[in-house]
Order: C-alpha cells, then structure tokens, then sequence
C-alpha cells in the first residue's frame, strides 16, 4: 500500500540498521503505526544489513550516512542537508551513538525532535562516563521529549542527566504476541540431530555475541551445571543464537572442557519465533538491558526467563513467579538457577504460562504503538515544546 505523501514523515535515526533490539523495535515501529498516520525514513549514521529488509512498509527509504570511525564532523553536514531535502516533522535519535544528529535536525530546522534510550554499551553500562554526561546535558535544551524504554532508565535520565521530568514519557518495547504462538508441537527439525530428543531440556538465549550481553558467563555457568552435577549432561543442551565477536572464545571455551558436542552455535537466524518454540529455558545473561526485545519474546513464547539483576530486566522478570533474577557476571549462581528448574520441572511450565500472561497485560505490541502515536501526535500538537 502506498503511503499518503501529506501524512506527517518521521526521520528515525539510528547509528547502524542491523540485527539488535533496538533496531527490532524500530522496525516493528515502523510496520505497525498505521499508515493513514505517519510515513518513516530510517538515517542510519553509517550503513544497513539486509536486517532492512524486516521493514514491510511500501515507500519507507533507509538512507546511509557512511560514518567514518573515531571523529567525522562531515558526516552531520551531510546529515543537514538530507534533513533539508525530505523535511521531516519529526526526527527521532536513539542512544548516544546518534544523539549528535540532534543538532543537525535543530539547524535543518526540524521543529519536533524526540530522543530514546533504549539502554547502555559495554564501555559505560553504569551510565557515569562524565564525558558522555557532559554531552548528553549538552543537548537537553534542544530535545522536545525523552523515550526512555525502563523505568531504570528514566531515573537516571532525571537523577543523573538533569532532565525535568515533564520532558520524559516512559514506554516499554513491545512484543507482537501473534508471532510467538503457544504450541505443544515444537518445530525440533530446525534443531541438529543430538538436540532433537523429547526427554532433553534446551536452555537458550538469543543475541549478539558481544561482550555486554555476555554469552560467556552463560557458557561457563552451563560447564559448571554438567561438571558439578555430571547425572544432567544427558538431560541438557545449550542453544545459542546470534554471531558476532565472543563466537570464537565461546566456542573455545566450550571445547576446552569437553562439551562443544553439547552447545549449538545457531548463529544469525530470521526464524527466532520458531527457535525459541523449540527451548524450555531461557536465558539472558547481560551486564546491562534496557528493556530486552528477547525477554519479551520468550516471556511470549511461555518460556520461564532467568536474567540478570540489571538495567531493566528487574521491570520484566517477576523474580519466583516468571523466572528468576541473578547477579551479573556470576556463572555459579546462574548454574543453580538452572540446577533449580531441572529439579522442579513443573516450575518451567508455572513461570512460562506467567510470562506470556504479563506479556499480554502489560508489553503487548499494539500498546506501545499507540504509546509513540501519543507522543508524535502530542508534539505535532504543540504539546510539551518547552526546551529548558
């Protein structure tokens, strides 16, 4: 369908357009909002992986911007002038890496600008690098609105950035429960052949493997859960999904203690609503989380979640009633957490059904669509424009 050209364009702008949670909520943003309401164009800072084709929407342009790394200040003069060719009424910056782009939106003289924070990187998951809060105070009296995506991070945002709070509305990612459907029958052919026995259980987690999601505390919790109680390693497997730069020290370690047999290096996949139907347990194990596109999915896939006691993921996992929460960076703990629900079979059923129902109550797709339409039509209202 074809999208009305006098409809209000939001410009979504984004460091990069590729697989991630942020970017899986963008592109559900995008597909969802009706388009009687709003048309989209996507600025990526530097590129885009085919991830760009998730976007279903008819006339929606992913522009790139080729970002050099370390300090390229062209890159917001070629940001202004595109600005200035497609006149966005809305522009729309995520995270630290595109905050910057704010002030190319003030000067190409875009007169609603909208900023989320969806969470923090490995090199300041605490959100206290005084040079990153400098910057972000810096920018306070040109953003009209704050999205934060937890309410851990709209604390930190009024406590640690200074922002007042009538600038900030709060919303949680939403999960489309369509996608994740309830189902005795698991898909297990997409599994390999060791993976596929009824009588196992599959622990998974879905991710970049990149040092803030930390797979590598998972990994060596798993060691530890067949080492120390050697009677599960023929109960148990280990699905990873997701590729990026821990793979190789993953796989290393995995193979040093002799159970590479045991985990599955998935990789990249586009089919995660079928892989997650084939898991029992699943787990996050991050350092930091905004709030976590995969928890939702799991929760909506009824699978119990054990995740870290971080960021968000407090707001999502009702600790002994949808899963249970450990510290970060404790690969003991999370083993007898675990240990706990291959004791207690009934409980991954209990917290899986209690997933799904929080899911639907309360982080449903169509509730945050209407949340972002709230916001957009508010600000094209004159709602709220106060810049100090």
């Amino acid at each position: 369908m074809k999208q009305n050209n006098n409809k209000p364009l939001i410009a979504h702008v984004l460091f990069r357009l590729g697989t991630g949670g942020l970017e899986n909520g963008v592109v559900n943003l995008i597909n969802t909002i009706p388009d009687e309401k709003y048309r989209h164009a996507v600025i990526c800072m530097t590129d885009y992986t085919d991830f760009r084709n998730r976007i279903k929407k008819d006339g929606v342009e992913v522009y790139c911007l080729n970002k050099k790394p370390g300090k390229d200040f062209a890159v917001y003069f070629r940001l202004w002038k595109l600005l200035r060719e497609i006149r966005p009424d809305i522009l729309h910056t995520r995270n630290l890496s595109a905050l910057e782009a704010q002030a190319s939106g003030l000067l190409a003289g875009v007169k609603h600008r909208v900023h989320g924070e969806h969470g923090r990187d490995i090199d300041d998951v605490d959100g206290t690098n005084p040079r990153y809060i400098l910057l972000r105070r810096l920018f306070r009296p040109v953003i009209q609105r704050y999205i934060p995506m937890s309410k851990d991070l709209e604390t930190w945002l009024i406590n640690q950035i200074k922002i007042p709070a009538y600038k900030i509305t709060q919303i949680y990612n939403g999960v489309d429960l369509s996608r994740y459907k309830i189902s005795d029958d698991k898909p297990v052919n997409l599994l390999p052949p060791g993976f596929r026995s009824p009588e196992l259980i599959l622990i998974g987690t879905v991710g970049r493997l990149d040092p803030v999601k930390d797979q590598i505390t998972l990994v060596k919790a798993f060691i530890h859960l067949v080492k120390t109680y050697p009677a599960v390693k023929n109960k148990v497997r280990l699905v990873l999904v997701g590729a990026g730069i821990l793979q190789p020290i993953l796989q290393e370690l995995s193979l040093e203690a002799g159970i590479d047999n045991l985990i599955w290096f998935a990789g990249e996949r586009n089919d995660v609503a079928d892989i997650m139907q084939t898991l029992d347990l699943f787990v996050l194990p991050s350092i930091n989380e905004g709030i976590s596109n995969t928890i939702l999915e799991a929760m909506a896939t009824s699978l119990p979640v054990i995740a870290t006691n971080v960021g968000g993921n407090p707001e999502l996992v009702i600790n002994n009633q949808t899963g249970y929460l450990v510290p970060k960076q404790n690969p003991i703990a999370m083993a007898e957490a675990c240990k706990h629900y291959l004791d207690n079979h009934n409980l991954l059923a209990c917290h899986g059904k209690a997933g799904r129902a929080k899911c639907e109550s309360t982080f449903s797709l169509n509730r945050m669509v209407a949340d972002y339409i709230n916001i957009y039509d508010g600000l094209l209202e004159d709602k709220g424009l106060m810049l100090i």
